[in-house]
Protein backbone atom coordinates (compact mmCIF):
# COMPACT_ATOMS: atom_id res chain seq x y z
CA UNK A 1 0.00 0.00 0.00
CA UNK A 2 1.52 3.37 -1.18
CA UNK A 3 0.17 5.49 2.06
CA UNK A 4 2.45 8.31 0.87
CA UNK A 5 0.22 8.81 -1.95
CA UNK A 6 -2.00 10.76 0.07
CA UNK A 7 0.79 12.57 2.15
CA UNK A 8 1.37 14.36 -1.36
CA UNK A 9 -2.38 16.73 -0.72
CA UNK A 10 -0.99 17.99 2.65
CA UNK A 11 0.53 20.41 1.01
CA UNK A 12 -2.19 23.26 1.63
CA UNK A 13 -3.48 22.21 5.19
CA UNK A 14 0.45 22.19 6.65
CA UNK A 15 0.38 25.74 4.74
CA UNK A 16 -2.45 26.92 5.92
CA UNK A 17 -1.02 25.92 9.78
CA UNK A 18 2.33 27.58 8.91
CA UNK A 19 0.45 30.55 7.68
CA UNK A 20 -1.72 30.80 11.38
CA UNK A 21 1.39 30.17 13.36
CA UNK A 22 2.92 33.08 11.62
CA UNK A 23 -0.30 35.42 11.92
CA UNK A 24 0.04 34.58 15.51
CA UNK A 25 3.80 35.05 15.94
CA UNK A 26 3.74 38.70 14.46
CA UNK A 27 6.77 40.45 13.39
CA UNK A 28 8.07 40.02 9.78
CA UNK A 29 6.47 36.50 10.44
CA UNK A 30 2.48 37.59 9.47
CA UNK A 31 4.07 37.50 5.85
CA UNK A 32 4.80 34.06 5.90
CA UNK A 33 2.08 33.15 4.04
CA UNK A 34 2.38 35.54 1.09
CA UNK A 35 6.05 34.18 1.01
CA UNK A 36 4.93 30.94 0.89
CA UNK A 37 2.22 31.66 -2.12
CA UNK A 38 5.45 33.58 -4.40
CA UNK A 39 7.75 30.63 -2.94
CA UNK A 40 4.81 28.03 -4.56
CA UNK A 41 4.75 30.22 -7.81
CA UNK A 42 8.49 29.49 -8.33
CA UNK A 43 8.28 25.96 -7.56
CA UNK A 44 5.15 25.32 -9.82
CA UNK A 45 6.57 27.19 -12.70
CA UNK A 46 10.29 25.35 -12.26
CA UNK A 47 8.05 22.04 -12.14
CA UNK A 48 5.84 22.58 -15.18
CA UNK A 49 7.22 19.86 -17.79
CA UNK A 50 6.35 17.31 -14.75
CA UNK A 51 3.01 15.43 -15.48
CA UNK A 52 2.20 12.04 -13.42
CA UNK A 53 -0.73 9.43 -13.93
CA UNK A 54 -3.38 8.88 -10.93
CA UNK A 55 -1.78 6.42 -8.76
CA UNK A 56 -3.70 2.53 -9.33
CA UNK A 57 -2.22 -0.58 -8.39
CA UNK A 58 -2.09 -4.15 -10.58
CA UNK A 59 -5.65 -4.33 -10.31
CA UNK A 60 -7.05 -0.99 -10.46
CA UNK A 61 -7.86 -0.05 -7.10
CA UNK A 62 -6.32 3.54 -6.11
CA UNK A 63 -3.85 3.67 -3.93
CA UNK A 64 -5.80 7.21 -2.53
CA UNK A 65 -7.62 6.27 0.98
CA UNK A 66 -11.09 7.96 1.21
CA UNK A 67 -11.43 7.91 4.87
CA UNK A 68 -8.16 10.18 5.26
CA UNK A 69 -8.92 12.46 2.19
CA UNK A 70 -11.79 13.05 4.30
CA UNK A 71 -10.34 13.67 7.45
CA UNK A 72 -8.28 16.17 6.24
CA UNK A 73 -10.97 18.08 4.23
CA UNK A 74 -13.36 17.90 7.00
CA UNK A 75 -10.36 19.72 9.41
CA UNK A 76 -10.26 22.19 6.97
CA UNK A 77 -12.93 23.33 8.18
CA UNK A 78 -11.46 24.24 11.89
CA UNK A 79 -8.19 25.25 10.46
CA UNK A 80 -10.00 28.59 8.41
CA UNK A 81 -11.88 29.26 11.21
CA UNK A 82 -8.61 29.43 13.39
CA UNK A 83 -7.45 31.43 10.35
CA UNK A 84 -9.73 34.02 10.84
CA UNK A 85 -9.37 34.00 14.49
CA UNK A 86 -6.02 34.78 14.17
CA UNK A 87 -6.28 37.87 12.00
CA UNK A 88 -9.48 38.77 14.71
CA UNK A 89 -6.84 39.12 17.73
CA UNK A 90 -3.72 40.55 15.24
CA UNK A 91 -6.83 43.20 14.64
CA UNK A 92 -7.67 43.26 18.02
CA UNK A 93 -3.91 44.06 18.91
CA UNK A 94 -3.96 47.06 16.05
CA UNK A 95 -7.26 48.62 17.52
CA UNK A 96 -6.47 48.82 20.95
CA UNK A 97 -2.85 48.84 20.95
CA UNK A 98 -1.81 46.05 23.55
CA UNK A 99 -0.34 42.56 23.22
CA UNK A 100 -1.59 39.58 24.11
CA UNK A 101 1.55 37.76 24.53
CA UNK A 102 0.45 34.40 23.17
CA UNK A 103 3.65 32.57 23.98
CA UNK A 104 2.16 29.17 24.19
CA UNK A 105 3.11 28.63 20.11
CA UNK A 106 6.63 28.99 20.96
CA UNK A 107 9.42 27.10 19.99
CA UNK A 108 8.91 27.41 16.38
CA UNK A 109 8.61 31.77 15.54
CA UNK A 110 9.49 33.88 18.04
CA UNK A 111 6.84 36.44 19.25
CA UNK A 112 6.63 39.84 18.87
CA UNK A 113 4.36 41.40 20.83
CA UNK A 114 2.13 44.41 19.37
CA UNK A 115 0.40 44.91 15.58
CA UNK A 116 1.57 48.21 13.81
CA UNK A 117 -0.37 48.45 10.49
CA UNK A 118 2.70 46.88 8.53
CA UNK A 119 1.80 43.79 10.23
CA UNK A 120 -1.84 43.55 9.82
CA UNK A 121 -1.31 44.55 6.84
CA UNK A 122 0.51 41.19 6.20
CA UNK A 123 -1.72 39.32 8.40
CA UNK A 124 -5.08 40.02 6.39
CA UNK A 125 -3.08 39.30 3.02
CA UNK A 126 -1.87 36.22 4.66
CA UNK A 127 -5.62 35.40 5.62
CA UNK A 128 -6.93 36.14 2.38
CA UNK A 129 -4.65 34.30 0.26
CA UNK A 130 -4.86 30.58 2.33
CA UNK A 131 -8.74 31.34 2.27
CA UNK A 132 -8.91 31.82 -1.00
CA UNK A 133 -6.24 29.17 -1.90
CA UNK A 134 -7.79 26.60 0.44
CA UNK A 135 -11.56 26.99 -1.28
CA UNK A 136 -10.45 23.95 -3.22
CA UNK A 137 -11.82 21.74 -0.43
CA UNK A 138 -14.93 23.77 -0.38
CA UNK A 139 -15.23 22.97 -3.83
CA UNK A 140 -14.25 18.96 -3.57
CA UNK A 141 -17.04 18.40 -1.15
CA UNK A 142 -19.61 20.32 -3.11
CA UNK A 143 -19.86 16.96 -4.83
CA UNK A 144 -20.94 15.10 -1.75
CA UNK A 145 -23.98 14.17 -1.48
CA UNK A 146 -24.59 13.84 2.16
CA UNK A 147 -22.52 15.58 5.26
CA UNK A 148 -19.71 16.87 3.20
CA UNK A 149 -21.96 19.49 1.03
CA UNK A 150 -22.86 20.99 4.47
CA UNK A 151 -19.45 20.99 4.85
CA UNK A 152 -18.72 22.65 1.87
CA UNK A 153 -21.61 25.37 2.34
CA UNK A 154 -19.57 26.33 5.69
CA UNK A 155 -16.32 26.49 4.70
CA UNK A 156 -17.69 28.31 1.76
CA UNK A 157 -19.40 30.87 3.86
CA UNK A 158 -16.76 31.78 5.53
CA UNK A 159 -15.40 33.66 2.54
CA UNK A 160 -19.36 35.11 1.98
CA UNK A 161 -19.88 32.67 -0.99
CA UNK A 162 -22.02 29.44 0.32
CA UNK A 163 -23.84 30.08 -2.57
CA UNK A 164 -21.35 28.32 -4.80
CA UNK A 165 -22.38 25.23 -3.33
CA UNK A 166 -25.47 24.82 -5.24
CA UNK A 167 -24.32 26.94 -8.27
CA UNK A 168 -21.31 25.13 -9.11
CA UNK A 169 -23.39 21.53 -8.84
CA UNK A 170 -26.41 22.54 -10.69
CA UNK A 171 -25.41 25.66 -13.14
CA UNK A 172 -21.81 24.96 -13.75
CA UNK A 173 -21.60 21.27 -14.39
CA UNK A 174 -24.77 21.40 -16.54
CA UNK A 175 -24.27 24.46 -18.18
CA UNK A 176 -20.33 24.27 -18.59
CA UNK A 177 -19.41 26.06 -21.87
CA UNK A 178 -22.66 27.80 -22.42
CA UNK A 179 -23.47 31.46 -22.27
CA UNK A 180 -25.72 30.18 -19.15
CA UNK A 181 -22.44 29.24 -16.89
CA UNK A 182 -21.30 32.43 -15.45
CA UNK A 183 -18.63 30.47 -14.11
CA UNK A 184 -17.23 30.10 -18.23
CA UNK A 185 -15.69 33.20 -19.13
CA UNK A 186 -16.22 34.16 -22.78
CA UNK A 187 -13.27 34.90 -25.15
CA UNK A 188 -12.70 38.55 -24.73
CA UNK A 189 -13.05 38.83 -21.17
CA UNK A 190 -10.48 39.77 -18.07
CA UNK A 191 -9.84 37.88 -14.96
CA UNK A 192 -11.19 41.02 -12.81
CA UNK A 193 -14.06 41.27 -14.70
CA UNK A 194 -14.95 37.16 -14.23
CA UNK A 195 -14.70 37.85 -11.09
CA UNK A 196 -17.72 39.55 -9.78
CA UNK A 197 -19.69 38.81 -12.69
CA UNK A 198 -19.06 34.92 -12.51
CA UNK A 199 -19.58 35.56 -8.38
CA UNK A 200 -23.11 37.90 -8.98
CA UNK A 201 -24.04 35.68 -11.63
CA UNK A 202 -23.66 32.11 -9.12
CA UNK A 203 -25.40 33.85 -6.62
CA UNK A 204 -28.22 35.28 -8.95
CA UNK A 205 -28.71 31.14 -9.71
CA UNK A 206 -28.71 30.04 -6.30
CA UNK A 207 -31.37 32.90 -5.48
CA UNK A 208 -33.40 31.79 -8.76
CA UNK A 209 -33.01 27.89 -8.28
CA UNK A 210 -34.55 28.43 -4.01
CA UNK A 211 -36.89 30.75 -5.36
CA UNK A 212 -38.67 28.49 -7.62
CA UNK A 213 -38.32 25.39 -5.23
CA UNK A 214 -40.23 27.50 -2.64
CA UNK A 215 -43.08 28.28 -4.79
CA UNK A 216 -43.63 25.04 -6.15
CA UNK A 217 -43.60 24.16 -2.21
CA UNK A 218 -46.29 26.48 -1.25
CA UNK A 219 -43.60 28.28 1.53
CA UNK A 220 -42.91 32.28 1.57
CA UNK A 221 -39.14 33.19 0.15
CA UNK A 222 -38.33 35.16 3.41
CA UNK A 223 -38.56 31.76 5.69
CA UNK A 224 -36.07 29.36 7.63
CA UNK A 225 -36.24 27.06 4.75
CA UNK A 226 -34.44 29.56 2.16
CA UNK A 227 -30.97 27.85 1.64
CA UNK A 228 -29.99 30.82 -0.12
CA UNK A 229 -30.41 32.98 2.55
CA UNK A 230 -29.25 30.97 5.03
CA UNK A 231 -25.83 30.83 3.34
CA UNK A 232 -25.10 34.34 3.88
CA UNK A 233 -26.37 33.55 7.50
CA UNK A 234 -23.53 30.88 7.77
CA UNK A 235 -21.47 33.90 6.91
CA UNK A 236 -22.46 36.34 9.94
CA UNK A 237 -20.19 34.82 12.74
CA UNK A 238 -17.14 35.88 10.54
CA UNK A 239 -18.33 39.56 10.40
CA UNK A 240 -19.39 39.38 14.24
CA UNK A 241 -15.37 38.00 14.64
CA UNK A 242 -14.40 41.54 12.50
CA UNK A 243 -16.09 43.90 13.66
CA UNK A 244 -15.87 42.90 17.47
CA UNK A 245 -12.27 42.76 17.45
CA UNK A 246 -12.14 45.70 15.10
CA UNK A 247 -15.03 47.83 14.44
CA UNK A 248 -14.67 49.71 11.27
CA UNK A 249 -10.98 48.65 10.20
CA UNK A 250 -11.95 45.09 10.97
CA UNK A 251 -14.81 45.56 8.07
CA UNK A 252 -12.16 46.66 6.12
CA UNK A 253 -10.33 43.85 6.66
CA UNK A 254 -12.55 41.10 5.86
CA UNK A 255 -13.94 43.06 2.67
CA UNK A 256 -9.90 42.27 2.15
CA UNK A 257 -10.02 38.58 2.78
CA UNK A 258 -13.34 37.95 1.05
CA UNK A 259 -11.92 39.90 -1.75
CA UNK A 260 -8.48 38.37 -2.19
CA UNK A 261 -10.50 34.84 -1.34
CA UNK A 262 -13.53 35.19 -4.28
CA UNK A 263 -10.75 36.86 -6.59
CA UNK A 264 -8.78 33.46 -6.39
CA UNK A 265 -11.72 31.19 -6.50
CA UNK A 266 -13.09 32.75 -9.56
CA UNK A 267 -9.43 32.83 -11.25
CA UNK A 268 -9.64 29.14 -11.02
CA UNK A 269 -12.81 29.20 -12.67
CA UNK A 270 -11.45 31.46 -15.06
CA UNK A 271 -8.16 29.57 -16.00
CA UNK A 272 -10.42 26.64 -16.34
CA UNK A 273 -13.00 27.06 -18.92
CA UNK A 274 -11.85 30.40 -20.75
CA UNK A 275 -13.21 31.10 -24.12
CA UNK A 276 -14.55 27.32 -24.40
CA UNK A 277 -17.55 26.68 -26.19
CA UNK A 278 -20.29 23.78 -26.20
CA UNK A 279 -23.24 23.63 -28.11
CA UNK A 280 -26.34 24.37 -26.33
CA UNK A 281 -27.65 20.55 -25.74
CA UNK A 282 -24.54 18.54 -26.45
CA UNK A 283 -23.51 16.41 -23.72
CA UNK A 284 -20.14 18.15 -21.26
CA UNK A 285 -17.31 16.17 -22.62
CA UNK A 286 -13.05 16.53 -22.50
CA UNK A 287 -12.42 18.97 -24.78
CA UNK A 288 -14.84 21.59 -23.14
CA UNK A 289 -12.14 22.51 -19.55
CA UNK A 290 -8.38 23.22 -20.12
CA UNK A 291 -6.17 21.00 -17.77
CA UNK A 292 -3.46 22.30 -15.79
CA UNK A 293 -1.57 19.14 -13.96
CA UNK A 294 1.54 19.98 -13.56
CA UNK A 295 2.94 18.11 -10.68
CA UNK A 296 2.94 20.66 -8.37
CA UNK A 297 0.02 21.85 -9.21
CA UNK A 298 -2.19 18.79 -9.04
CA UNK A 299 -0.54 17.76 -5.16
CA UNK A 300 -1.06 21.62 -4.21
CA UNK A 301 -4.71 22.17 -6.20
CA UNK A 302 -5.73 18.27 -4.92
CA UNK A 303 -6.17 17.22 -8.79
CA UNK A 304 -8.53 20.55 -9.60
CA UNK A 305 -6.48 20.98 -12.73
CA UNK A 306 -7.68 17.94 -14.23
CA UNK A 307 -10.63 19.53 -15.65
CA UNK A 308 -11.57 17.61 -18.28
CA UNK A 309 -11.92 14.55 -16.34
CA UNK A 310 -13.45 16.16 -13.74
CA UNK A 311 -16.52 17.71 -15.41
CA UNK A 312 -17.27 14.08 -17.33
CA UNK A 313 -17.51 12.32 -14.06
CA UNK A 314 -17.99 14.80 -11.29
CA UNK A 315 -18.51 12.60 -8.70
CA UNK A 316 -15.11 10.67 -9.13
CA UNK A 317 -12.77 11.15 -5.89
CA UNK A 318 -10.01 13.70 -6.56
CA UNK A 319 -7.25 11.25 -6.42
CA UNK A 320 -8.56 9.48 -9.01
CA UNK A 321 -8.59 11.93 -11.65
CA UNK A 322 -6.25 11.44 -14.74
CA UNK A 323 -4.83 12.91 -17.87
CA UNK A 324 -7.67 12.07 -20.89
CA UNK A 325 -5.68 13.88 -23.48
CA UNK A 326 -7.95 16.67 -23.32
CA UNK A 327 -6.75 20.54 -23.99
CA UNK A 328 -3.99 21.28 -22.10
CA UNK A 329 -2.31 24.52 -21.10
CA UNK A 330 0.93 23.10 -20.17
CA UNK A 331 1.67 24.95 -17.58
CA UNK A 332 0.50 24.99 -13.58
CA UNK A 333 -2.15 27.02 -12.29
CA UNK A 334 0.41 29.42 -10.14
CA UNK A 335 2.14 30.04 -13.36
CA UNK A 336 -0.61 30.67 -15.52
CA UNK A 337 -2.82 33.08 -12.49
CA UNK A 338 0.42 35.40 -12.89
CA UNK A 339 0.00 35.69 -16.87
CA UNK A 340 -3.98 36.12 -15.84
CA UNK A 341 -2.93 39.15 -13.85
CA UNK A 342 -2.03 41.27 -17.10
CA UNK A 343 -4.98 41.02 -19.75
CA UNK A 344 -3.04 41.51 -22.72
CA UNK A 345 -0.53 39.31 -21.72
CA UNK A 346 -3.30 36.49 -21.07
CA UNK A 347 -4.46 37.48 -24.26
CA UNK A 348 -1.78 36.74 -26.48
CA UNK A 349 -0.64 33.46 -24.21
CA UNK A 350 -4.01 31.92 -24.65
CA UNK A 351 -4.27 32.93 -28.62
CA UNK A 352 -1.94 29.56 -29.82
CA UNK A 353 -4.04 27.49 -27.56
CA UNK A 354 -7.67 28.58 -28.47
CA UNK A 355 -6.43 28.57 -31.83
CA UNK A 356 -5.46 24.86 -31.50
CA UNK A 357 -9.14 24.03 -29.61
CA UNK A 358 -10.50 25.57 -32.53
CA UNK A 359 -8.81 23.57 -35.20
CA UNK A 360 -8.57 20.04 -33.14
CA UNK A 361 -10.68 19.63 -30.47
CA UNK A 362 -14.02 21.92 -31.55
CA UNK A 363 -17.54 20.16 -33.09
CA UNK A 364 -18.60 22.19 -36.48
CA UNK A 365 -20.86 23.82 -34.62
CA UNK A 366 -18.49 25.43 -31.90
CA UNK A 367 -16.37 26.34 -34.43
CA UNK A 368 -19.29 28.13 -35.54
CA UNK A 369 -19.66 30.15 -32.76
CA UNK A 370 -15.88 30.34 -32.41
CA UNK A 371 -15.84 32.02 -35.83
CA UNK A 372 -18.41 34.94 -34.75
CA UNK A 373 -15.66 35.84 -32.12
CA UNK A 374 -13.21 36.09 -34.55
CA UNK A 375 -15.86 38.04 -37.05
CA UNK A 376 -15.73 41.04 -33.80
CA UNK A 377 -12.28 40.88 -33.29
CA UNK A 378 -12.76 38.66 -30.28
CA UNK A 379 -10.39 35.41 -31.28
CA UNK A 380 -8.20 34.88 -27.73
Amino acid sequence: MKFYVNLRYLIVPLSSILAIMGILSGGIFVWLGVALFGLYTIIDTLTKGIHLRADFNDDGYSYGLKQFQYLVMYLMLPIFILLQASLGLKLYEYTTESALGLNFIYGVFPYTPGTGLAELVGATLSTGLWAGLGIIYGHELSHNRKEGFFVSRLIMALSGASHFTYAHVYNHHLDLGHEDDPATSPRGRNVYAHTWLSHAGQSKYSFDLEKQKLQRENKFFLSPNNKWILGYLYSLPSVFLFVWTGGIIGVLSLIVVWSIANFLLEALNFMGHYGLIRKAGQPVEHRHSWDNDSVFTSWFFIEIGRQCDHHVRGETYFWELDDVGGPNYGIGYFSLFVITLFPNTFRRYVKKHLDNWDQNYASDEEQQIASQFKQIGVGS
